[in-house]
């Protein structure tokens, strides 16, 4: 974590902007820069937490935050503790306290005692720009809340970070949902995470979304999410490209229109569009690369020297051929539309179950044409399993998406999340 003060800028910015905000401290516009109103936040919430208030968020300042960011502290069980004066001094609940901690018999808690205590506030912002390293925290954070989700990995990217999935349900349907493949294309993350956090939250507590009995469907099926295909990309869109990047002359080169990484890559690190990257029908998208103007790492579109030539695609190729998923999601912006078919390759269900989640949504169902109807991973899945494949392009307007559609993006689809896992 870097020292920011007056006058920092960038996404870890934006971060305690949005914590500041949301623990009661008025940080002014969420924007990522750090101005006068957060300076004057800072302060006040180290008046009130014993640290010296000069209004820059140093180590000893941010951990204390981090506790915030996390969504979590960690506290030990002193004489006469009960749960609920716990409870009360974290403004959370006694039953969140006993979800985090599995065993722990509230009429005779043990002195000495580490305890897990939930905050209560959410984990997952849904108001900032989301980076791996909110998503690797965030996800540290619902683990600690809900000690019954799964984490793993199924891989790294090239630059080393972790490509994490998260497994909702304990039943014999699987099916795998996946976001941002594409780097401008990150508010598919957030969108995923919040759901998670919901669906937990949902399970823990008994209750119902929209209707769906939410521990029905964890005995029915079981949920496995990878939020973020591309970390590199992502990273390289939202912080911009630093000098220590091993690629910062290729990308440089790569990047010939132009414009910001911000505004055009879609890309791995390495210049190759990963949804392109499969191998369904792979030579027809790169027969059709020359057309579009694509002669070789870049941007967008270019899809790799051979099919799964990336470990990000690899990665996610080897997690489905262990499973058998009996559908997928694949999470895109922007256009509120539904792709369900590749080359008339999918099965007769396959569009019954693509009018339901259109229905849900109000997102239109279609198919794909040109270079964008080949070598996808929701293509690639039908082509080798015969089974429902699906890429949900939402929101609308050019990439990348402001958060700012982040509520109307969730609300649409909050309920497809859920039917697609029983339907």
């Amino acid at each position: 974590m870097r020292v920011l003060r007056l006058g920092s800028t960038g996404t870890d910015v934006m971060e305690i902007q949005s914590l500041l905000d949301k623990i009661g401290y008025n940080p002014g516009p969420i924007d990522g820069i750090f101005g006068y109103r957060i300076q004057q936040a800072v302060i006040n919430f180290q008046r009130d937490n014993g640290l010296v208030p000069d209004g820059i968020v140093g180590p000893r300042t941010y951990s204390i935050l981090e506790r915030f960011l996390l969504g979590y502290d960690n506290y030990v069980i002193r004489p006469g503790d009960t749960l609920y004066d716990i409870a009360r001094r974290y403004y959370t609940q006694v039953d969140k306290i006993l979800t985090a901690n599995p065993g722990l018999n509230p009429y005779n808690l043990t002195i000495g005692r580490e305890i897990v205590v939930p905050y209560g506030i959410d984990v997952v912002d849904t108001d900032i720009e989301y980076t791996h390293e909110i998503m690797e925290r965030d996800i540290r954070g619902l683990q600690a809340r809900y000690p019954f989700l799964e984490v793993g990995s199924i891989g790294n990217s090239v630059l080393g970070r972790e490509l994490y999935y998260i497994k909702l349900g304990n039943g014999p349907n699987e099916v795998f949902y996946n976001g941002a493949h594409h780097a401008l294309e990150w508010i598919t993350v957030p969108l995923l995470m919040k759901f998670i956090e919901n669906f937990s939250e949902a399970y823990a507590e008994g209750s119902s979304i929209r209707g769906y009995d939410i521990r029905d469907i964890w005995n029915q099926s079981t949920i496995y999410i990878v939020p973020m295909v591309n970390p590199d990309g992502i990273d390289l869109v939202l912080n911009g490209l630093q000098r220590d990047n091993p690629y910062y002359e290729e990308l440089l080169e790569w990047n010939d229109t132009g414009l910001p990484f911000s505004q055009v890559w879609q890309a791995n690190i390495r210049g190759v569009d990963l949804n392109h990257n499969y191998n369904a029908l792979w030579e027809l998208s790169k027969e059709a690369e020359p057309r579009y103007g694509v002669d070789g790492p870049g941007p967008t579109r270019y899809s790799g020297p051979y099919p799964e030539s990336e470990p990000e695609s690899s990665a996610v190729a080897n997690f489905t051929r262990q499973h058998n998923f009996r559908l997928v999601l694949a999470y895109h912006s922007q256009g509120e539309v539904i792709f369900w078919d590749f080359q008339n390759m999918a099965p007769p269900v396959a569009r019954r179950i693509g009018e339901l989640l259109s229905q849900v949504s109000g997102y239109r169902l279609a198919e794909a044409y040109g270079i964008a109807s080949y070598a996808g991973y929701k293509d690639w899945f039908i082509y080798r399993y015969g089974k429902p494949g699906y890429t949900i392009e939402v929101g609308r307007g050019r990439n990348p998406l402001p958060i700012t559609q982040f509520d109307r993006i969730y609300n649409d689809n909050e309920e497809l999340l859920i039917l697609a896992s029983v339907v």
